[in-house]
């Protein structure tokens, strides 16, 4: 039974909380946030204690951490966690700055501490079904890649606010699944994006809330992601992979599929599910277990710091593409 303690218990952090409580194999330890309250709601309704990011990482008695808190304190709690000796799972992204997450990478260089990112959607029945069907040979070359991505709403302002840009946020996730099903580096990228939801709001935010997104691969192959936040239909995630013996999709999910048909028309009785934790909950509990595998038996991390390290260099090309109106090199980037 290995002990896991979670930094940060706002709502992503409190799902990871609750799942690491009721994982056979896992036991969850003291947890921590800047805001007491929430850290000891969290600790009393699953029978834990309240500590500091410091107490935790010199408890011997905690085997990993998982860290939820905000993206400002990723790459700290990364470097303390690997000089503590603990395998850690941190959500995404690892910094808004690639510059920060260039000096993290050097700054635990050599190390054999299992970092995980927490790009969830690689643990996905449907995705990953998708992604053996490729890997399989199942749709021959790959020729195009298609990720819808879609929010139901805009988030509140603050949110906004605090998140470090569209694509640093919500595409982060698409750029790594683009890189995941293509098993190769994008090396051109051309963004185009639009604030149609709220334009005035965006628009004091210098924000945007729609994205159209095409990257092209050495070999070749072409990838597509279009992003909105203002899906007023639900939440749509989606994938498609066209290659020159077929097609593999990964669809919605839905509550239940039951449809009810008469001399009319067909009426689908339940919409797409709300929201990223309702659509990605065996996403979220399959990604702990790939966390507890690497913990206690050594099992590769399958969403590496590289992979987080990866995605951020394809959002700075999509500003960079976004800026200067133009197709940008992935090489601009990384020098």
């Amino acid at each position: 039974m290995i002990t896991i303690s979670v930094l940060g218990t706002g709502r992503i952090g409190t799902m990871h909380a609750d799942a690491i409580a009721a994982h056979p194999r896992a036991q969850l330890g003291p947890v921590f946030d800047t805001h007491q309250p929430s850290a000891q709601t969290v600790a009393d309704r699953l029978g834990v204690a309240v500590s500091t990011p410091e107490a935790i990482f010199a408890n011997s008695d905690v085997d990993a951490v998982l860290v939820a808190s905000a993206t400002p304190t990723h790459a700290d709690f990364i470097e303390q966690a690997v000089a503590a000796g603990k395998p850690i799972l941190c959500e995404k992204p690892i910094d808004l700055s690639l510059e920060r997450v260039n000096a993290c990478a050097k700054a635990i260089a050599g190390s054999d501490v299992p970092v995980q990112i927490g790009f969830n959607r690689r643990f996905d029945p449907g995705h990953r079904a998708a992604y053996n069907a490729v890997r399989e040979g199942r749709v021959g070359d790959v020729h195009q890649v298609i990720i819808t991505s879609r929010d139901p709403e805009l988030p509140p302002r603050s949110y906004m606010e605090a998140a470090g840009g569209f694509l640093r946020d919500m595409t982060i996730h698409d750029f790594d699944v683009a890189r995941w099903i293509l098993s190769e580096e994008p090396v051109e990228v051309f963004a185009s994006v639009n604030a149609k939801g709220d334009p005035a709001l965006l628009a004091e935010l210098n924000e945007v809330d729609t994205a159209m997104i095409i990257m092209r691969t050495a070999s070749g192959k072409q990838c597509h992601i279009n992003n909105s936040r203002s899906a007023t239909y639900g939440y749509d995630q989606r994938i498609e992979v066209l290659g020159d013996k077929g097609m593999v999709t990964s669809g919605n999910r839905k509550p239940h599929e039951m449809q009810f048909h008469d001399g009319n028309a067909v009426e689908v009785s339940a919409p797409y599910l709300d929201f990223f934790i309702e659509r990605y909950r065996e996403a979220f509990i399959n990604e702990i277990h790939a966390f507890v595998d690497t913990v206690e038996n050594g099992v590769p991390v399958k969403a590496s710091f590289e992979d987080g390290h990866r995605a951020l260099i394809l959002a700075e090309a999509a500003y960079r593409s976004i800026a200067e109106k133009r197709l940008v090199q992935v090489s601009e980037i990384t020098g």
